[in-house]
């Protein structure tokens, strides 16, 4: 069974002046147009390819990387509005559509976005939307605390950023918890911090309790070392200026250094911190 907005593999039945023919089961024969293909392609060749429709709606494939897939979400560009919505950008020759009934705010060309990626019950046909909550599980999530997780900024609020946590869930990253740069649309690793009451989730970039120190003291031994095994930072240094070299906060930089001086990984010297060797 093929799967429409993501990656197949398919067997080559046909070649032909413009391309080969893959078998796509009960859609029939699917054409990959000889400008994705290579040279050594052959009848009987099981190749990957990504399937679309392109802009006479037939069912195409192609070796090409797209920038976004079928039921996930991604962030793409608005590279042009008309009529029937926005278009954006997500590598492919025909543009994503994002119906004007299906953008949270009304979307301006140039401008990047969160969508989710899906396939139109009606039109059959594979469109985006930025009305992100349809598309998200509003049940308890089965996480535990410190469980690492995929997050994707999605939006910016008084507290810091909305997070879509596993493609599947909204969690909340605190902006105390942010020392580096973070936008909408950042993709990175995190760890979930609480669980309320209410199943809302916390995220973090950082592992919790002592983990997170852990894996903040090995940043602090990586940035020594590719600093001549010194760094002008020690527990009177201002939390801007560990922030801007460390991308931490000042209270975990003080457990992490006195994590690494127990264990005689580095001394602490008035002006700053320098490694054992």
């Amino acid at each position: 069974m093929i799967k429409i907005g993501t990656y197949n593999d398919l067997k080559i039945i046909k070649q032909v002046d413009f391309g080969f023919y893959l078998d796509g089961g009960p859609e029939g024969e699917i054409l990959l147009p000889r400008r994705y293909a290579t040279d050594d392609m052959q009848i009987g060749d099981s190749v990957k390819v990504f399937l679309y429709f392109d802009s006479e709606d037939r069912l195409i494939a192609t070796t090409q990387r797209a920038k976004a897939e079928v039921n996930k979400f991604s962030s793409l560009k608005v590279i042009d509005t008309n009529r029937a919505g926005a278009f954006l950008d997500w590598g492919l020759p025909k543009d994503l559509l994002v119906p004007f009934n299906q953008q949270k705010t009304p979307m301006k060309q140039g401008y990047g976005y969160v969508v989710y990626v899906y396939q139109d019950d009606i039109s059959e046909r594979l469109v985006a939307s930025s009305k992100l909550d349809r598309f998200l599980d509003n049940e308890s999530a089965d996480y535990k605390v410190g469980e690492k997780v995929d997050i994707l900024i999605a939006d910016k609020t008084e507290l810091g950023f909305k997070a879509i946590i596993n493609d599947k869930h909204w969690g909340v990253l605190f902006e105390s918890e942010v020392f580096g740069d973070m936008g909408i649309g950042k993709h990175c690793k995190g760890y979930i911090k609480q669980i309320r009451e209410d199943g809302k989730l916390d995220v973090g970039l950082t592992k919790v309790g002592y983990a997170k120190v852990d894996a903040l003291a090995e940043r602090i031994l990586q940035s020594l070392k590719q600093n001549q095994g010194y760094l002008p930072l020690h527990d009177k240094s201002k939390p801007e200026m560990i922030a801007k070299i460390l991308k931490m906060s000042k209270a975990n930089f003080k457990k992490s250094i006195g994590q690494l001086y127990r264990k005689k990984l580095i001394t602490i010297e008035n002006d700053g911190i320098r490694i054992i060797e």
